[in-house]
């Protein structure tokens, strides 16, 4: 399969299974998020950020923001207030006089007062205020990386890093944005990207286009999913990952034809090592990536440290001493020195203590010389599993 079709799988089985709650979302977070990023991106929500603001749209959306500003909208509210002793705004006559004669016509201290002000909280500045904040949380977050060398920050952002010190300061001291309250958690609401979406002002028109896109990336929406697999994740230099997650999801979907409808799949909690459980009575079948599953007792270790040293043979001998080496000048043990491991392990565990495993190393290659490699891992996995 090339590229284009894995993607094209790859999106099909996202939406089945992780966007439906069958598969974590921060474990397909983890799997594909750029190589670099620390902890704070292992979350869904934090990675569609990221792919978010790469977005050459967002970045003209950013770059126009100081001249467009200034074209914010504000309504003006008129407030009555009732004071005694002093004036305070354009007095309302006919107001004052009903008061006095309702409370002591005798009393020329009181007065009624209009004053107008000017209010910024309008529906569009709510959608925009949202957007911004968006943004504006996420290059905080990213803003060490955008200063160095990596392939998936855009040129447009490390080539013009006083951009994202622009839009800092725009969020933080900016007076058209200071003054616009934080949107509610439930907000902006339909009716408030409506109103912003017919605005005569462009700059509402943009906000909702490109909020309503972050909503349909959150969202899992088909078009979405593809944009993040294809565009900002999985580089074209990491197709091997593309392929290990394609052979993953091929698994649950056979386990699952296999085994009918009496397997549930369940979703897995942050931190365990699987990355997929389906179970029925008291057989289940766990699925690991990228992992030797220790939480199930398993390891990949040679059994020559155990041996004699007469007993080894001078291959064995050689990659003892390798070992033995190592662990002195980097003060580890010498039996945990091992950290290949398979691809992908399935394992079918049962209710009389009987395990099955299923050994599975992926390699995206047609060369003899790889395949002839990822055979002989294998064994070697077999051999070595403890």
């Amino acid at each position: 399969m090339n590229r284009q079709e894995l993607l094209d799988q790859l999106t099909q089985d996202v939406l089945a299974y992780v966007m439906h709650g069958g598969f974590s979302e921060d474990r397909l977070a983890s799997e594909i998020k750029p190589a670099g990023l620390d902890e704070r991106f292992d979350d869904y929500e934090s990675l569609i950020r990221l792919h978010f603001v790469l977005r050459p749209d967002v970045v003209d959306f950013v770059e126009s923001l100081p001249q467009r500003l200034r074209s914010v909208k504000t309504q003006t509210k008129n407030t009555t207030r009732t004071s005694r002793g002093r004036v305070d705004g354009r007095i309302d006559w006919s107001a004052t006089v009903r008061k006095r004669h309702s409370r002591n016509p005798r009393d020329a201290s009181l007065f009624v007062c209009q004053n107008r002000s000017e209010s910024y909280d309008t529906d569009e500045n709510v959608v925009l205020k949202q957007l911004l904040s968006v943004i504006y949380t996420t290059l905080i977050d990213c803003e060490q990386y955008f200063k160095r060398e990596y392939e998936w920050v855009t040129d447009r952002w490390r080539e013009n890093l006083e951009l994202v010190d622009t839009m800092t300061d725009l969020f933080e001291r900016n007076v058209h944005v200071t003054r616009i309250r934080d949107p509610e958690e439930y907000e902006p609401t339909e009716r408030m990207l409506e109103r912003a979406a017919n605005s005569r002002e462009p700059i509402y028109r943009d906000a909702v286009e490109l909020l309503r896109t972050y909503r349909s990336s959150l969202a899992g929406e088909e078009a979405a999913i593809r944009e993040l697999l294809d565009e900002t994740a999985i580089t074209p230099n990491d197709e091997e990952t593309l392929l290990e997650l394609f052979v993953l999801f091929r698994f649950i979907s056979t386990i699952e034809d296999l085994r009918g409808d009496e397997f549930r799949l369940r979703t897995i909690e942050s931190g365990s090592q699987e990355v997929a459980r389906m179970e029925s009575g008291d057989t289940e079948v766990v699925l690991y990536h990228d992992n030797s599953a220790r939480d199930r007792g398993l390891r990949f270790a040679p059994s020559e440290p155990d041996k004699e040293r007469s007993n080894l043979s001078r291959a064995e001998m050689v990659k003892r001493e390798a070992r033995e080496v190592a662990a002195e000048y980097f003060g580890t043990d010498v039996a945990s020195v091992w950290t290949k491991r398979p691809d992908v392990i399935v394992l079918e565990v049962q209710g009389d203590d009987r395990t099955e495993y299923l050994i599975t190393e992926i390699k995206n290659s047609s060369r003899r010389e790889t395949i002839q490699q990822g055979i002989e891992e294998t064994l070697e996995y077999l051999a070595f599993l403890q």
